[in-house]
């Protein structure tokens, strides 16, 4: 199960996703543990985050990254610069 980023896809891909209109979540430094219940496209807009799953792997997410999370993934977030982000669900 792994996560397919998309490193500095920017403004483009609001426009080829047609993600104007998507939800937006955002948090402030912190680091917790997540379950993705269905698949997540997101787009970040600001912010940087570390994400460890599976045996020992890791992620840096940042901003203009393009990121899938597959359904059932659990990970724990390490946000070290405040996340606003762009998302669907499914």
């Amino acid at each position: 199960m792994d996560i397919k980023i998309l490193k500095k896809a920017g403004d483009q891909s609001i426009n080829n996703l047609n993600a104007e209109n998507w939800p937006q979540w955002s948090c402030g430094i912190e680091t917790f543990d997540w379950e993705y219940d269905e698949d997540e496209t997101c787009i970040f807009i600001e912010g940087k985050v570390k994400i460890q799953y599976g045996d020992n792997q890791e992620v840096e997410i940042e901003e203009g990254d393009v990121v899938t999370f597959p359904k059932g993934l659990k990970c724990t977030w390490a946000v070290e610069r405040p996340v606003r982000k762009l998302y669907k669900l499914g």
